[in-house]
């Protein structure tokens, strides 16, 4: 995860507008984890509306993307 902030971030809710201070997080998983990942999110998020998004990785380094995929298996760091 990688955390960029506090950043200002001005948007409309509830009909007004407001202006908050946010940190994004950047959380790398696999696609097929994404959903659960995103519900996690959810459930934890002191928003009722987070910002989540997910961007698909298209390419990279074949080395960088095999470890990302066994770092986030769900069986990562039970051993």
């Amino acid at each position: 995860m990688q955390v960029v902030g506090p950043v200002a971030s001005r948007y409309r809710w509830q009909g007004e507008v407001e202006t908050a201070r946010e940190w994004q997080c950047l959380v790398k998983t696999t696609a097929d984890r994404a959903d659960e990942l995103t519900t996690h999110i959810e459930a934890h998020h002191s928003y009722d509306v987070p910002e989540v998004i997910v961007t698909p990785i298209i390419g990279g380094s074949q080395e960088y993307l095999s470890w990302l995929r066994q770092e986030t298996s769900p069986s990562a760091g039970s051993g």
